[in-house]
């Protein structure tokens, strides 16, 4: 068998769609300690096509807070529906499973929690703190928007402020939020969420501690123009924003969001030297980047 797989979907990718198979003891102790200690990941639930290449480097985005979000934003493969109760051991379990997989970097992340009153804060907070206390590694949240809920969920909302600053106070060495879309897309595939909402959160970040590095991600493919781009990348850089990913929206099922166009390699590369020219220290960009693709990279640059 080739050690090339085509991604699995019903249309037909372009050729540069393609993906290593897992292999190797790493991927399997990475698979074989997620499975016994109950965690979850966001390579998995949100079918990343980067999994085996990620696994297979020892590197992992733990998925916090269960594995079921409030939300459905239409791009997402994660299931949508009511949440269990929060396991008040998780934080534990993941800071185990850092430690005993040597990681030097690990990526955090949850589903959407609008049920709970700090948006799950407070266990992204206790995560970060039980990490810390056994290992050196570094640590790198990606944060829901923490949107405090007033009336229509679709609508409205203002920033919780009190939430943000308990996950800064955590000190992670990187703090994300992705702004996945650009402003006239936004509504339309995350209906749950505000272009200017997460605008805010990131601008905030720095205004509570100026020297936490920040993190955005764009997706493409929702039928959004190069202008269009440019101007979301401007306003995370008017947010102060540090590292951006950028990656080609792939769609899970026949009920997300269908996809517009492919992008080419190269204009992935265009957008990264646009990008770089604005002044993100760092981008990822290409067809299957994903937010926390190769987020190791960053541990040189915090």
């Amino acid at each position: 068998m080739s050690e090339l797989i085509q991604i699995k979907t019903k249309r037909k990718l372009p050729e540069w769609f393609k993906v290593k198979l897992p292999k190797g003891d790493t991927y399997s102790n990475v698979k074989k300690l997620v499975g016994t200690k109950r965690l979850n990941t966001i390579c998995e639930e949100a079918r990343c096509p980067n999994l085996s290449e990620c696994w297979s480097n020892g590197t992992a985005t733990f998925l916090i807070l269960g594995d079921t979000c409030t939300r459905f934003c239409k791009y997402c493969n994660v299931k949508t529906g009511k949440p269990g109760k929060v396991d008040e051991e998780e934080p534990k379990e993941v800071a185990s499973a850092v430690k005993k997989l040597g990681l030097k970097y690990v990526v955090i992340t949850s589903v959407t929690r609008d049920d709970l009153k700090d948006g799950g804060a407070s266990i992204y907070s206790d995560t970060i703190k039980e990490i810390k206390k056994t290992t050196d590694c570094s640590t790198e949240l990606l944060i829901p928007d923490f949107k405090t809920m007033s009336g229509n969920i679709q609508r409205d909302g203002y920033l919780n402020v009190d939430a943000l600053k308990m996950v800064i106070e955590a000190k992670p060495e990187v703090l994300g939020h992705n702004i996945e879309a650009v402003r006239r897309t936004f509504q339309r595939v995350r209906p749950g969420g505000n272009y200017d909402v997460s605008l805010e959160l990131l601008r905030k970040i720095k205004d509570i501690n100026p020297e936490m590095k920040t993190k955005s991600g764009i997706m493409v493919g929702f039928g959004e123009t190069k202008e269009e781009i440019i101007e979301t990348m401007k306003d995370l850089r008017r947010s102060k924003v540090d590292f951006l990913s950028i990656g080609q929206y792939l769609q899970p099922s026949k009920i997300h969001e269908k996809i517009s166009r492919f992008y080419k390699p190269e204009e992935f590369e265009e957008l990264k030297k646009i990008g770089l020219g604005l002044g993100f220290l760092h981008i990822e960009s290409g067809p299957l980047v994903r937010s926390s693709y190769r987020a190791d990279k960053l541990n040189k640059l915090i």
